[in-house]
């Protein structure tokens, strides 16, 4: 068919091409066989050998040809809106859709809509949509775990994953040691200490003080050395990024971003993306540090604050047990000690205590009680004396509570146990005897802390072996329970249970009352609970050693 000899259409059988002759966008008519009948202005720019009688294949791209022939119905079409299938596809370096229309003609319209611009914006939409996703990611990983060495482990894997190649944390150097934790496109973490200079890598010792970092450009990647470099990473280096990882306060360290020379190097944005990505690092990293920093602290504090364990100390028998209130704390207002004499035949000093309050405001004036004793351990044989200084350095305190206490003066002599006991305005307290019956202490005191003046009574007990004094703080009398749930332990209860411990060791004392404390109580709140056991053993006797020397207590 001779296409020069019809006259040009438009869009639906118009017969002029005024339709689309004047269209801004590219517009071509092709006919059913494939022939160029028209094209405009913009079309004749874009495809110059687009003349009426060419074939359409030849003038157009290859996705533009195939387009038209499955239109014609030689080749299903994939979808079809209106009156064709829509496709889009490249012209030079810019991308276009095409829609075709026919008209009552037979012939099909192909009007090109130039989307580069929208393409480009939507790339660069779903490229931040991907990385607002990582990063989002990348922070509940890092928030995940308060372990220092855990959290640079998951930066290094994200970092060498995402972002490069490989990639290195660096440490805060310790000394002229630096910690690194290298991670190569393996996947594999390993943790390294080298004693190289920093400086051997541009912009790296600045990066460890928290100066800004240097543009990629600037780092030449031969001269990254061979430290920075993961076992893994076998191929040239082709660029390096090095920024640091802010702290809260001071720096957390830096991150090293890798990639091989097969690869682009880093451009101006992956370098402000890995920036981002190290602020989240370096405040989850610098996190875990403080947080580590705190337990180390807290663990010393606490390791002075936890009752002490108690054993045998010449021939006596000394068993404690402490409950706090509540589950989650180790410490609070209850405690115990046992000053051991120096030689045989001295006193030995036990103290237990129960400071107003509890939680750790309460352990922390616990502590205070326990070191003023250890300072006025000289004075242990004057217990009225010792409980004045005491007082007085409580009431000369900014601390606005009281404590109560109960000592013992304990020696052993003549096969006998022998006691000095005071109260402090604590519960006096239990002797449970051979026979099993048991006895209150007569002892009664001003608490320590609340007046100028303190006032006390001291009184003796011996212990026969078998027998047994035990203090007790009033957390396990006042322990609410039983099968209502609001009824205390009490003092018969606790008479009635240690009554059962006639003859046991000091150890099975402890433990009997605090289980049947904490089976009273169930599931319920409770006040700090604490048991000391003074026990006279059943066996022990003096030997000499090897016949010559001073004699000790042996079971």
């Amino acid at each position: 068919m001779d296409t020069s000899q019809q006259p040009p259409v438009g869009p639906r059988g118009a017969t002029t091409a005024a339709a689309w002759g004047l269209a801004p966008c590219p517009v071509v008519v092709a006919d059913p066989c494939g022939g160029v009948v028209e094209a405009n202005a913009a079309a004749a720019a874009l495809f110059p050998d687009a003349i009426t009688g060419a074939r359409l294949e030849d003038v157009v791209p290859e996705w533009i040809a195939d387009a038209h022939t499955r239109l014609r119905g030689l080749v299903p079409a994939p979808r079809d809106r209106g009156d064709g299938a829509i496709v889009h596809g490249a012209v030079g370096d810019r991308t276009f859709e095409a829609h075709p229309t026919r008209t009552d003609g037979g012939h099909v319209v192909w009007w090109l809509v130039d989307d580069t611009d929208r393409r480009v914006a939507e790339d660069a939409l779903r490229a931040e949509r991907e990385r607002a996703a990582f990063l989002a990611g990348a922070s509940s990983a890092l928030l995940s775990s308060l372990n220092v060495e855990r959290c640079m482990e998951v930066t290094a894997e994200l970092a060498a994953e995402h972002l490069a190649d490989a990639a290195v944390i660096v440490a805060p150097p310790r000394g002229r040691k630096i910690p690194l934790t290298l991670c190569g496109p393996d996947g594999a973490v390993v943790h390294r200490t080298v004693t190289d200079d920093v400086r051997q890598l541009p912009g790296l010792s600045e990066a460890l003080r928290g100066f800004p970092p240097v543009p990629s450009r600037w780092i030449d990647p031969a001269g990254v050395p061979g430290w920075a470099v993961p076992e893994g990473f076998t191929e040239p280096v082709g660029s390096a990024v090095v920024t640091p990882l802010p702290g809260h306060g001071v720096p957390a360290g830096a991150l090293i971003l890798l990639r091989s020379s097969r690869r682009a190097a880093f451009t101006e944005s992956e370098e402000i993306f890995a920036r981002l990505f190290a602020s989240r690092a370096g405040a989850a990293m610098s996190a875990a540090r403080m947080y580590a920093e705190q337990a180390a602290i807290t663990a010393t504090l606490m390791r002075e604050l936890l009752p002490p364990r108690l054993h045998a100390v010449h021939g006596v028998e000394f068993a404690g047990r402490y409950r706090p209130a509540g589950l989650a704390e180790r410490v609070g207002g209850d405690f115990y000690d046992v000053h051991p004499a120096a030689e045989e035949g001295q006193e030995s000093l036990v103290v237990l205590g129960d400071v107003c309050g509890k939680g750790l405001e309460a352990a922390v004036l616990t502590g205070k009680i326990r070191n003023t004793v250890q300072a006025l351990l000289p004075l242990a044989d004057d217990h009225q004396r010792l409980l004045g200084l005491l007082n007085g350095a409580l009431m000369n305190s900014h601390h606005t509570r009281f404590a109560t206490l109960a000592m013992a003066s304990v020696v052993r002599r003549a096969g006998l146990v022998r006691l000095r006991v005071t109260s402090a305005g604590h519960p006096a307290p239990l002797i449970v005897r051979a026979d099993g019956a048991v006895e209150q202490a007569a002892t009664r005191g001003t608490l320590i802390g609340a007046f100028w003046d303190v006032s006390s009574t001291t009184v003796s007990i011996d212990l026969a072996p078998g027998e047994t004094c035990l203090f007790f703080t009033d957390g396990i009398t006042e322990a609410r329970g039983g099968p209502l749930g609001d009824e205390f332990f009490g003092t018969g209860r606790l008479e009635t249970a240690l009554a059962e411990c006639a003859g046991m060791p000091a150890e099975a004392v402890v433990e009997h009352i605090q289980m049947l404390a904490a089976q009273w109580v169930g599931r319920g709140g409770h006040d700090d609970m604490a048991t000391v056991a003074i026990t006279a053993p059943h066996h022990a006797h003096l030997s000499a050693v090897n016949g010559r020397t001073r004699g000790r207590y042996t079971g």
